[in-house]
C-alpha cells in the first residue's frame, strides 16, 4: 500500500508540473517569422557585380606558404571597387593582411568589421565553375561566395557609401581583414598585435560566424538572426597502437587496427563527455520557443522542466544542436599497414575535438586520453586551443547588435548562438571583451552545403540588407 501512495504522488507530481507547463505555454504568444529581403534589384545588382569580381580573384590559402602577392592582386582589385575607402582611410597592409582605420570623433567605443579574404580549395564538378563568380537563378556562384567574401563586400560598400555621403563616425572604425582564417594562420594576430601596439580596445568587434539562418532548427520555420557568442574550443588528436607486427596468416589477437577499432566504437557509443546547457544555448531557446510548433514551444518555452529530457534527445535530433550542449569528438583519419597480408607495426586513428566550456580542453583531452589507454592506445595531441570567452548576452554590445538587427531586418529575431567551428574572432578577445560573430546575409540548407562543399553561393536580395547592417551598425555606436 505504501509503494502505491508513493508512485500515486509521483504520478500525481508530474501530473501537475505538466500542467503548469501547458498553462504557461498558453502564455507564450504565438509569432512567426516574417523577414525576408525587400525587393531591391538595383542595389542588389550592383552588389551582385563587385561580389563577382571578388570572387573571379582566386584568393585560395596554402598553410606555411607566402602568397602576399596573390593578396596584394587581391588589394588593387578592392581599390578599383571601393575607391573611397582607400583615399579617406588610413591603410596598412601586413604580409596580405589588411587593416583600414577610419577616425571618428571619439576613439572611446572602436568598433572592428572583420570578415576574410582567403578561401578554401574548391575540388569536384561544379554547376558554375568555382570562381567564375557567376550571376545566374538569383545567386551569386562560386568559392567565397557565402565565405566570405559577401560579407567582406558588405562592409566596404557599406563604408564607401557613408563616406560618399560626407558621413563622420562618432567612434573610431576599423575593417579588419586576414588571408589565412582557413587554416588558423598568424594573420589575424598580426593584425591584433598591431592595434594592440596602438592601444585600441575596441567596444564590439563583430565577425563571420553566425548569420541569418533559414530554419535554424527543424519546426521553427522563417529566417532567424543567430548571433554568435563564443567558439567551442578544439584540437587535433591522434591515438597510436603498436604491437611486433607479424604475417596476416597467423594474426595475432587484439591487433593495432582491432584495438583501435574497439576504442572508435566505444567513445561513438559510450561518450565520455558530460551534457550541460549553456546559458546561451538556454537563451537561444527561449528566444525561439514563441516562432516554434505548439510542441516545442512547449519544450522550449519550459526549460525549467524539460531540461533534462532535451538533453537527452538533442544528439539524436540535431547535430548542431547537440554539439552546443557537451564535448565532440569526430574520428576523421585512419593509418595502418601498407599491404594487406602484413599486420600493421603501428596503425593510428585521428580526431578532432572541440571543448565546450563546462568541460573544458584538460579535461577532456584527460578523459579522452584515459579511454585510450583503456584499449592500450598513445595519445598525442597535435594542436590544442581551449573554448573563448562568451560574450555577456545581457550586456550592452550585445543589445546593439540586437537592436541593429531589428531594425535592419524587420521581423528578424536576434538570438545569441554557441559557435561550434573556429573563426579569427577569438585572436580579438585579447583586446576586446565583446567579440561576436554575425554575417548578416541569408544562409538556407543550400548556402550550408555549399560552404567548403560543392556549389558554394549566395542569394543576390539579401546583399542590400548585409550592407544596411553594417551602416546601421556604425551609425548606432554612437555612446560615448
Amino acid at each position: 500500500m505504501i509503494v502505491l501512495y508513493i508512485l500515486g504522488a509521483c504520478a500525481g507530481l508530474v501530473l501537475l508540473l505538466l500542467a503548469a507547463s501547458l498553462v504557461r505555454t498558453l502564455f507564450i504568444t504565438p509569432r512567426r517569422s516574417a523577414y525576408e529581403p525587400a525587393p531591391d534589384p538595383a542595389r542588389a545588382g550592383a552588389y551582385a557585380e563587385k561580389l563577382s569580381a571578388m570572387i573571379r580573384q582566386e584568393t585560395v590559402s596554402v598553410p606555411g606558404e607566402n602568397q602576399r602577392e596573390k593578396f596584394l592582386a587581391f588589394h588593387r582589385l578592392l581599390e578599383q571597387l571601393f575607391p573611397r575607402v582607400h583615399a579617406q582611410l588610413e591603410k596598412t597592409e601586413l604580409d596580405g593582411n589588411l587593416l583600414f582605420s577610419w577616425k571618428g570623433k571619439s576613439s572611446a567605443r572602436p568598433l572592428v568589421l572583420m570578415s576574410h579574404q582567403d578561401v578554401v580549395p574548391a575540388e569536384g564538378e561544379w554547376i558554375h565553375p568555382p570562381f567564375s563568380g557567376d550571376l545566374a537563378d538569383g545567386k551569386v556562384w562560386g568559392r567565397g561566395a557565402s565565405d566570405t567574401k559577401c560579407s567582406l563586400m558588405a562592409f566596404f560598400q557599406a563604408v564607401e557609401e557613408l563616406l560618399e555621403s560626407g558621413y563622420v563616425p562618432e567612434n573610431d572604425v576599423y575593417l579588419s581583414s586576414s588571408c589565412t582564417e582557413e587554416w588558423a594562420g598568424d594573420g589575424c594576430p598580426k593584425l591584433v598585435a598591431e592595434l594592440k601596439k596602438r592601444g585600441v580596445h575596441p567596444f564590439l568587434v563583430c565577425d563571420e560566424g553566425g548569420g541569418i539562418i533559414r530554419e535554424p532548427i527543424a519546426g521553427i520555420p522563417g529566417n532567424f538572426a543567430m548571433i554568435g557568442v563564443f567558439e567551442k574550443g578544439k584540437a587535433d588528436v591522434r591515438f597510436t597502437a603498436v604491437s611486433d607486427g607479424g604475417h596476416a596468416s597467423t594474426p595475432k589477437p587484439h591487433s593495432p587496427v582491432a584495438r583501435l577499432a574497439d576504442f572508435v566504437h566505444d567513445v561513438e557509443t559510450h561518450s565520455v563527455f558530460r551534457r550541460k546547457m549553456p546559458g546561451e544555448v538556454a537563451a537561444m531557446f527561449q528566444t525561439l520557443a514563441p516562432y516554434a510548433s505548439f510542441p516545442l514551444r512547449w519544450v522550449f518555452g519550459n526549460l525549467w522542466l524539460f531540461r533534462p529530457l532535451l538533453l537527452r534527445v538533442l544528439p539524436l535530433i540535431s547535430a548542431q544542436a547537440g554539439a552546443m550542449i557537451r564535448t565532440t569528438v569526430a574520428f576523421t583519419m585512419l593509418s595502418g599497414s601498407e599491404a594487406c597480408n602484413v599486420m600493421p607495426q603501428k596503425a593510428s586513428v585521428s580526431a578532432n575535438m572541440r571543448f565546450i566550456p563546462h568541460q573544458g580542453m584538460e579535461e577532456s583531452l584527460a578523459l579522452i586520453r584515459k579511454r585510450a589507454e583503456k584499449y592500450g592506445l598513445q595519445t598525442e595531441v597535435l594542436q590544442a586551443a581551449d573554448y573563448t570567452k562568451p560574450t555577456d548576452i545581457h550586456g550592452e554590445a550585445f543589445r546593439l547588435v540586437v537592436q541593429t538587427v531589428n531594425e535592419t531586418f524587420p521581423g528578424c529575431a536576434g538570438s545569441p548562438y554557441v559557435m561550434t567551428g573556429a573563426t579569427d574572432a577569438r585572436f580579438y578577445e585579447d583586446i576586446c571583451e565583446n567579440v561576436v560573430r554575425f554575417a548578416p546575409v541569408i544562409y538556407g540548407p543550400e548556402q550550408m552545403k555549399g560552404m567548403h562543399g560543392l556549389n558554394e553561393n549566395i542569394e543576390i536580395s539579401c546583399l542590400p540588407g548585409a550592407v544596411d547592417f553594417y551602416r546601421n551598425l556604425i551609425r548606432a555606436n554612437t555612446a560615448v
